[in-house]
This record gives structure tokens, sequence and C-alpha cells, in this order.
């Protein structure tokens, strides 16, 4: 199934700096709802919904997409098969999987091959738009009630290898790794939620990161 908005929105026009967006889920009711969720957003726009990843990688073989959106249990090439073609292809593309509340696995395989966000199917429109724009700044975005799962099962805190981390950042470091917030941080060591954040920022600059998830998953994967 493949539902197009194409007329206006393939051509270099007035629409050239919005976020160029596809969608793939073989539920055509998730593709209702996500596509006017997107459409709340006017610096996003949806150019076609496909219930086929097949459908949607020969689409982004031709056009220029900026950010998919795919799920990933659907039949034949899943989600996860998609997220790899197009990351091995297609690097510029931000991509966004859709995941259930118990796919912990299929979350931390994305993950690995470097997926831009995991968004529950039941996230707000506010929650997939903040995704969409987060991934297309080079951001990542997880669900909230999805990151605590993922950092207390699979992302362990570990000692930091990392030359010039002072003792202070790896105090946060370790908290930031047990999924606590700035707020819970900064309370567990009686110190600013600034100065918490301006710890994040100085952690992330000698990580090389771009996220605190990428953050914590760069700590995890010195083991």
């Amino acid at each position: 199934m493949r539902t197009d908005a194409l007329s206006n929105s393939l051509s270099d026009n007035n629409n050239s700096e919005k976020i160029r967006v596809i969608v793939v889920d073989d539920d055509p009711f998730v593709l209702q709802a996500l596509r006017a969720y997107l459409n709340e957003a006017q610096e996003i726009e949806v150019l076609s919904t496909f219930g086929s990843a097949t459908d949607a990688f020969g689409f982004l073989r031709n056009y220029r997409v900026d950010v998919l959106i795919t799920d990933v249990r659907m039949p034949g090439m899943d989600g996860l098969q998609l997220l790899t073609k197009v990351k091995q292809g297609m690097p510029e593309v931000a991509v966004i999987v859709l995941t259930s509340f118990d796919d912990d696995e299929a979350m931390r395989t994305a993950l690995d091959r470097k997926a831009n966000g995991f968004l529950l199917k039941d996230s707000s429109a506010e929650e997939v738009i903040r995704a969409v724009i987060a991934a297309h700044n080079g951001g990542t975005t997880i669900s909230p009630a999805t990151t605590s799962r993922l950092v207390s099962q699979y992302l362990r805190p570990v000692p930091s290898s990392r030359p010039g981390v002072t003792e202070a950042e790896q105090a946060v470091l370790d908290l930031l790794c047990e999924g606590y917030s700035n707020a819970e941080i900064a309370d567990q060591l009686f110190i600013s939620e600034a100065t918490v954040k301006s710890h994040v920022s100085h952690l992330m600059k000698k990580y090389g990161v771009s996220s605190r998830l990428k953050l914590v998953v760069a700590t995890h994967q010195e083991r």
C-alpha cells in the first residue's frame, strides 16, 4: 500500500526547507495516525506512506528523503533489514524505528545498526514530531517509557576508560547510565541541575557523541 503526496513535494519549490519524511508500516491504521500526527507540524512534509519495506526502499532510491519512519515487524523485508540497507547505501537518511514496549531485542538491534530514534506505537503526536526533528538534526530519540528498561537491562554502567574524565564527571556518568534524569542526578549528588548539564556536555565532547543516549552507549561499548 502506498499513499502519495507527491504532486508538489518532490520538486524543489516552496517546500524545499521542510523535513521530507516517509513512513512504512503494514498496518494502515498506524500509517493514517502517523500521517495525521506529522501533518500537524509545518516544518514536516510527508512525501508518502508504504505498507512494505521493499516498496519504501525503491522510493528511497529515486527520491530525496530526510527521515524514514519504519515499523520493525513486517512481512518480507522487515524494518531492521530496511534500516541496514538504508544505513549502508544512504547514510544521509535518518531512520526512526517503531517498536512495541516488550520488543527489547529489536530495540537493541536497531541501536546497534545506528537507528536515529525509537518510538512506541502509542507515542503522542508531540513525541513523533520531536523525534523527527531531532533525527533530522543528527540526534537520537528514545521513547521515555523504554529508556529505563534499555539502560537497566542492557547498558549497565562501567568505569570510564576515557582519558580526562574527572571524578565529578564520572559520578554523573554512573547515574546517567542508571537512567537518572538531570534533576535526579542533581539530587543524588547534591549539586545544581546546571552543574549536571555542564558535566554531561563535557562528557559528550570527550566521548565525541551528540546525545545522552549515545554517551551511555559509548560508555557501555568500552567495557
